[in-house]
């Protein structure tokens, strides 16, 4: 038999197939299609009779076929018909029934002419109970002809291991198949490359690499299968990890100009203007910046923090100490309505040293300049101005700052603010406009992230984490409306919405729709960003008929006049949505935060950024819609102010649904690092590191960021020291080739990038 190696063509074991399986899985090479790991493994069962069986026994057995009966009956998910072939078997002592369902018209028949009365097979399958009856659903199937070749069938079966590997496979391409080209290939492969350095593995206990492919895909017992993962797993998390311990070597190894600010200058007298005292938290990170700001490397961070744990303050001060060092930031939001608040924010909390050279500034102060998508063109004109010649020290804005035209004079520090709203590429792309000499970078979110993901992620980062909320945050009561149960409680929410109107206090009326047209919320679609993108799609509830129940979500347009002339008559209601011009979507805001509105009605466009402490109300519709980190950013959003917060989270889902378990999570905690861990226990585990960062899917097969934690924190320190030892891996070529390929992925760019 001809030998192949890891990086032979696909065809090389696969022959005419190979197409098949690039088309279905993307695999070039052997090494690619050795992993493809077993989703699920099936216990063989012995060769026995039918005397005695046990429920979810898996039995194998020879037998002949005593009768057969095809049968159509209504597939009410998918429509049509649908087709069971019910077959009688005997052995010579013994009867069971066999049960075989297909979808299609013709497979059905094929079936039926395969499975005949008087043909002989070998069965294996899983014992079930059906009207009292013992019977075998789906049970494989391998006809045979005369007794000699029943007696070889048996034989075979009986060499077989003990657990038959079950592969992801596709309509075209049966798992069976794929286990028969990668078994050749393990026959045929001449040499597997080896990872892990021998000290690492061998103080672990792994097994060797082709040992834990051997026993990965073809098993002799569980022990051999859990040993094998065991190994692969912690394989992936350490290449993982050893290109971020690379990328932060090489971080490390950059010059970048230290930012060490002057006595007297802004950052002073702006903390001497503080009408408030940073809590312990914020001046320990703040502290923590302005050490990386002084270093002669890059600061590549990370700042994390609760809703309302006063970023924002930490990452101005960071800014002012650039600017105190001759610098310009930069500070990139994702919506036009978030770049507004902040360059409002930001102007209000340094008042005349915000208006450096202007009419009424002090003289020692800087510019905050804004610079959107909607600007006029006179306006975008005076705004690249003023960043060009560096006049602008402190530059806010959406994805308009990645322009080509848009020069900075000396960019010393970028603030991405909600990261995840953002691609590799644009964060990138910022970063660039610093010319030859690498900017500082602050990544801001208020969506918090297990110390897994961070790990993972966010490898090539330091973390900074705020918890405590600054003084005067008022607690958040969230409660749950089920409509469906208790409709009569939507009265009693518009009543609670008037009671704080009464109280002069303001309320927010979130709905997932702009319009009754049926298309996600756009909001923020102006400058990039998409406030229906993380509407979850799995929502709607299959009716007794099997179709899916249609229910008209709440939409802005619509919710806003019923309000006003309904249930919330005589209030001041206004509305916002991503749609709206930028003009108008400020001026409503504007008066929102003036006190002019009662309510205001909107979108996700409220869901970051926006703070005004007089809000004290949050009502939900169809908050079923939104996924669970999104439900905990728009409820930060009120009680900023002193007074204690209120969300209604208002739903048709039904009670024990999937739906409803997110928002009775979302209600008995204000934990935001606990909810992280539902949402990402909840989503896809390839958006980790795929999605909604590199736009692909993670290519985590065995590792779980929230489930093996210890084995990413052993490989992140494993991989440290090889790294420091042999920073290009010279020693250690097959993990450098591990780690080149992932380079190539599209994870690899996020990594690269991020």
């Amino acid at each position: 038999m001809p030998s192949v190696t890891w990086d032979s063509k696909l065809s090389a074991v696969a022959g005419s197939a190979a197409t098949k399986i690039e088309k279905a899985f993307g695999y070039r090479t052997v090494g690619e299609l050795l992993r493809h790991y077993p989703r699920r493994y099936v216990e063989k069962g012995s060769v026995s009779d039918l005397g005695t069986l046990t429920l979810d026994e898996h039995i194998t057995f020879v037998a002949r076929v005593v009768s057969v009966s095809q049968k159509s009956y209504p597939d009410r998910r998918r429509g049509g018909l649908a087709y069971r072939l019910e077959v009688v078997v005997a052995t010579e002592r013994d009867r069971i029934r066999l049960t075989f369902f297909d979808k299609k018209k013709h497979l059905a028949d094929w079936r039926a002419r395969t499975i005949r009365e008087g043909a002989s097979a070998l069965f294996s399958g899983k014992v079930g109970r059906f009207r009292d009856e013992w019977q075998l659903t789906n049970p494989q199937t391998t006809l045979l002809g005369s007794e000699d070749e029943a007696d070889e069938a048996i034989a075979e079966f009986a060499a077989q291991p003990d657990l038959t590997a079950i592969y992801p496979a596709t309509a075209s391409l049966q798992s069976w198949q794929l286990q028969e080209t990668v078994l050749l290939a393990l026959r045929m492969l001449e040499e597997v490359p080896e990872p892990l350095p021998e000290d690492v593995r061998r103080s672990r206990g792994l097994l060797d690499a082709r040992q834990a492919l051997e026993w990965i895909h073809r098993p002799d017992s569980w022990a051999e299968q859990r040993a094998a993962e065991e190994r692969l797993r912690f394989e992936e998390a350490f290449v993982t990890q050893t290109a971020l311990a690379q990328r932060r070597a090489g971080l490390e190894a950059l010059d970048a100009q230290p930012r060490r600010g002057r006595d007297g200058a802004l950052l002073e007298r702006f903390d001497g203007r503080l009408p408030f005292t940073l809590t312990e938290g914020q001046y320990q990170v703040s502290e923590e910046i302005l050490r990386d700001l002084a270093a002669g490397h890059p600061m590549h961070r990370l700042l994390q923090g609760e809703v309302g744990s006063g970023k924002t303050v930490v990452a101005l001060r960071a800014m002012l100490r650039v600017v105190d060092s001759g610098g310009q930031a930069a500070l990139l939001a994702p919506t036009e309505v978030l770049a507004q608040q902040h360059h409002r924010s930001i102007g209000s909390m340094l008042g005349d040293l915000a208006a450096g050279g202007m009419l009424g500034g002090d003289p020692d102060g800087t510019r905050v300049a804004l610079l959107t998508g909607s600007q006029s063109a006179a306006t975008r004109r005076q705004v690249l101005l003023d960043v060009a010649s560096g006049a602008a020290g402190i530059v806010v804005g959406t994805h308009a700052l990645l322009e080509e035209k848009v020069q900075f004079a000396d960019l010393g520090l970028v603030v991405v603010d909600e990261q995840h709203r953002f691609g590799v590429e644009q964060r990138a792309a910022l970063a660039s406009k610093a010319g030859l000499t690498p900017p500082h970078v602050l990544v801001m979110t208020a969506t918090p992230i297990p110390r897994t993901v961070a790990m993972t992620v966010f490898g090539d980062l330091e973390t900074s984490t705020l918890v405590e909320l600054p003084h005067g945050r008022a607690p958040i009561q969230t409660t749950v409306v089920p409509l469906r149960d208790q409709p009569a409680w939507l009265d009693r929410v518009w009543g609670r919405v008037r009671e704080e109107a009464a109280a002069g206090r303001q309320c927010y009326v979130v709905c997932p729709r702009v319009d009754a047209s049926g298309g996600a919320s756009d909001d923020g679609a102006d400058d990039g960003a998409d406030d229906g993108a993380d509407l979850p799609l799995d929502e709607a509830e299959d009716t007794e008929g099997g179709t899916r129940r249609q229910v008209p979500l709440a939409a802005v347009e619509q919710v806003a006049p019923l309000l006003a002339e309904g249930p919330l008559a005589g209030l001041r209601v206004g509305m916002m949505h991503g749609r709206m011009a930028a003009d108008d979507k400020d001026r409503v805001m504007r008066e929102f935060a003036a006190g002019a509105l009662d309510v205001l009605v909107a979108t996700t466009v409220i869901e970051v950024g926006v703070d005004v402490g007089n809000a004290t109300a949050m009502v939900i519709l169809d908050a079923d819609r939104f996924g669970v980190s999104q439900l905990h950013q728009m409820r930060g959003r009120v009680g900023r102010g002193g007074h204690p917060g209120l969300c209604l989270l208002v739903t048709n889902a039904e009670t024990g649904s999937a739906a409803r378990h997110r928002l009775d999570a979302v209600a008995a905690t204000t934990d935001g690092f606990e909810l992280s861990r539902l949402d990402l226990e909840q989503r896809r585990e390839g958006d980790v590191l795929g999605a909604s960062q590199s736009g692909s899917r993670s290519g985590l097969r065995l590792l779980s960021v929230i489930r093996h934690e210890d084995v990413i924190a052993d490989a992140r320190s494993a991989a440290a020291e090889v790294v420091a030892q042999d920073p290009v891996l010279a020693h250690h070529p097959d993990l450098q080739r591990a780690v080149d390929v992932l380079r190539e992925t599209e994870q690899a760019d996020y990594l690269q990038k991020a």
